[in-house]
């Protein structure tokens, strides 16, 4: 057996943002550029540079799309990944990722997931520096534009701008440093670099990159969409990236559940209920399953496993809102779906119309349709042990 040594350099993601200047629905890091989100863009450089842990700290309730992201971002280094859940302040979000770091990392450097275009140069150049001076490191850029400083609405005088300096992320430090500088901070700092200054410490600067900018508000948004380069979503040799996408899903419950029985999104008085960590809807289940594999965005175990306890009983329509809702943040439009259910029970046609438009409604219009089989008696399904459902789900660019 191989055995892949721990890297010495540990980077960590800040991606628990609300972003509420960017005037947009989702939190930053899940808003779209060019079909994929913010924070996937981010990690496109972060797994260009040289190896390191990395360690994503997302939002509540986002930490299944934020793993989603960095598995398909870190490709072979997928082991090297793990998500954690930031605090009520980016100081405690990065405490967060800290505590999460592997006993080998020695650097730590801590990037901000709105630098989505950050190349994998300035990684590089500030692992160098800590290696090189022990101190902490701050990619920065001269300022350029005539700085004034004000009171009110009147200039006061001209700022010296030779001067300053606009710092950047990753910022990069000895691990020691950082850790002892965040156990002793008394008050909230801007950027780790201030924190780690107001501790004592040393902290240079090397060159940035004019791509590092942060995506803070709408036009940083339009500038970062039109400077991204697009991320395949399909092998180079497929043609095609705004054709059609198709998915499949299916989904197994049993019953023996608790309450009433939850089918295809609608409640069925007087029969068994289904076993499940929600209500064993296998119909949207099935659904929800088929639209992440068109859209390659992982299972319903990533977005909706155990570990989620807020959906926890849940009913079709909060797993198919959200769906729908991370497939639009990823640039995809639902065309139809449709689902074969296979069970003895209940008697599915009386009510196969109103199960249609309750799932179509809850995927915001786009058609669905349900065709059901007692398969003759055959199987668990047809002992009336459970039920069973395939989906087919078909996709296409917004």
């Amino acid at each position: 057996m191989t055995l892949t040594a721990s890297p010495r350099v540990g980077v960590i993601v800040v991606a628990a943002g609300s972003g509420t200047r960017l005037g947009q629905d989702a939190p930053k890091a899940f808003v779209g550029i060019g079909g994929h989100t913010i924070l996937r863009h981010a990690l496109r450089g972060v797994f260009a540079a040289p190896e390191a842990q990395v360690v994503i700290v997302a939002p509540a309730g986002r930490e299944g799309e934020a793993l989603t992201d960095a598995r398909e971002a870190a490709g072979a280094r997928a082991e090297l990944v793990s998500v954690v859940t930031g605090g009520a302040t980016r100081q405690a979000s990065v405490a967060a990722g800290l505590a999460a770091l592997w006993p080998a990392v020695q650097v730590v450097l801590v990037h901000d997931a709105a630098r989505a275009l950050t190349p994998p140069a300035v990684f590089e150049r500030v692992v160098d520096a800590v290696d090189r001076t022990g101190w902490g490191v701050v990619p920065a850029l001269p300022v350029i534009d005539t700085i004034k400083r004000v009171d009110g609405d009147r200039i006061v005088e001209a700022v010296d701008r030779s001067q300053l300096a606009a710092a950047q992320t990753p910022q990069g430090f000895r691990r020691d440093v950082l850790e002892t500088s965040y156990a002793i901070a008394a008050e909230e700092f801007t950027d780790d670099a201030a924190l780690v200054a107001a501790a004592g410490h040393r902290v240079a600067i090397v060159e940035g990159d004019v791509h590092a900018f942060k995506i803070t508000t709408p036009a940083d948004l339009e500038r970062a969409r039109s400077l991204a380069a697009p991320i395949p979503a399909v092998p180079a040799a497929a043609s095609g990236s705004a054709l059609p996408r198709v998915g499949v899903g299916t989904d197994v419950h049993a019953f023996g559940g608790d309450g009433a029985l939850w089918l295809a999104g609608i409640e069925w008085a007087g029969e068994p209920a289904l076993s499940g960590h929600s209500d064993g809807d296998a119909v949207a289940h099935a659904i929800v399953d088929a639209l992440l594999s068109a859209a390659g965005l992982g299972d319903i175990g990533t977005h909706f496993g155990t570990s989620r306890p807020e959906f926890a009983d849940a009913h079709a329509d909060a797993f198919l809102a959200r769906t729908r809702a991370l497939l639009g943040e990823a640039g995809w439009t639902i065309v139809n779906v449709a689902v074969q259910l296979q069970s003895n029970r209940p008697k599915f046609a009386p009510r196969r119309a109103e199960a249609e438009a309750v799932l179509s409604a809850a995927l915001g219009g786009a058609p669905v349709s349900v065709a059901a089989t007692t398969t003759d008696g055959l199987g668990f399904t047809g002992a009336g042990e459970g039920v069973q459902a395939f989906a087919v789900a078909l996709i296409q660019r917004s």
